[in-house]
């Protein structure tokens, strides 16, 4: 049994100004997590942005990504992680995933096909170059020869993303940790089930599981459209809008997949799919809702504060961090959080 431990997650919230990225890191620090997970969006290079927390920050330990696998190359993502390692001596670790049509197809003109494969094909290459070896790889979609890295990287960990049936086997059959977004409960239990079924039978040890969540302690109504605008985004792409459709939200996804404006479909959600796929609502409820995703099988849960009316999630991180040793075992941590 995988000890269960909390991180942060960089959120980089729609209309919200991007140095808030550091602001929340530097809250992170202050409250003592000791992980920090850096996508990457439409603002900073992650790598670039990593290397900016790792100076300004006591964080030991740095997950950059998800990294669209279509986007950058093997080698690309390992000289980038080992870049910031070895110039701010902080432990990196990298995590991947497929991203979306939009932006791997059309921002980078790059083929967002076979990304279950090319996956494969990325760890494969990553560890290697990781354990300082030369790469020397012929694959499918990933071909690579006589590069090393001069700062190898062996205690780095492999994160996968994981939407659907292949991504799921492939990051059980290789992957170090398996990353679910914006998914309730019963998806976790569902996924745990799942990559302990595809790792036992191909005679390895289950990875962990990680999960982000979006939290936020007393939301006003600012924070829920914060919040409900962000998901907006995630009804569209394909996984996310499958599983929103399995949790009975279907017509706002085929609302989104006919082009409706991402204003619109905000003022389409109904409170129900926020709260089924977060942890919002006054302190004892939060602290109920991540210790679900804790028994429904997650080993490590990265915190994502809403920030519109707490600023770089203060209040919502300091008060999570409070309640952890609760949160962390078997008691309950509403009641604990009620005892205070």
């Amino acid at each position: 049994m995988n000890e269960p431990t909390l991180g942060l997650v960089l959120p980089y919230w729609l209309g919200r100004p991007d140095l808030e990225a550091l602001g929340i890191a530097r809250q992170a620090s202050a409250c003592g997590f000791e992980r920090l997970w850096l996508g990457e969006m439409a603002t900073f290079d992650v790598f670039a942005l990593a290397t900016a927390v790792a100076n300004t920050t006591s964080i030991p330990r740095l997950t950059v990504g998800p990294i669209a696998v279509g986007v950058r190359s093997p080698v690309a993502i390992a000289m980038g992680a080992a870049s910031v390692a070895t110039l701010t001596n902080r432990r990196v670790d990298v995590a991947l995933g497929a991203s979306s049509p939009h932006i791997v197809s059309d921002w980078h003109d790059r083929s967002w096909k076979g990304n279950a494969q090319r996956t494969r094909e990325s760890v494969t290459v990553l560890r290697d170059l990781f354990d300082g070896n030369r790469a020397a790889f012929s694959g499918q979609h990933i071909r690579t020869k006589g590069f090393k890295l001069r700062q190898p990287q062996p205690d780095s960990t492999i994160s996968v993303a994981a939407f659907g049936p292949r991504m799921t086997q492939v990051a059980a059959e290789c992957a170090d940790e398996v990353v679910l977004n914006l998914v309730s409960p019963a998806v976790v239990a569902e996924a745990r089930a799942a990559i302990d079924a595809f790792a036992e039978a191909c005679g390895r040890p289950a990875p962990r599981l990680a999960v982000w969540l979006v939290c936020s302690v007393e939301p006003g109504p600012a924070t829920h459209h914060q919040i409900a605008s962000q998901m907006a985004v995630y009804l569209r792409p394909p996984g996310y809008g499958e599983m929103f459709t399995e949790l009975g939200f279907g017509d706002l996804v085929r609302k989104a997949r006919s082009a409706d404006s991402r204003h619109t479909l905000v003022g389409d959600m109904p409170p129900e799919l926020p709260a089924a796929v977060a942890a919002i609502g006054s302190g004892p409820e939060v602290l109920r809702r991540i210790k679900a995703y804790f028994d429904a099988g997650a080993d490590h849960i990265g915190l994502s504060p809403a920030t519109v009316d707490d600023g770089d999630g203060a209040a919502t991180l300091a008060f999570i961090r409070e309640h952890a040793p609760a949160l962390l075992s078997t008691e309950d941590p509403g009641e604990a959080a009620r005892r205070r």
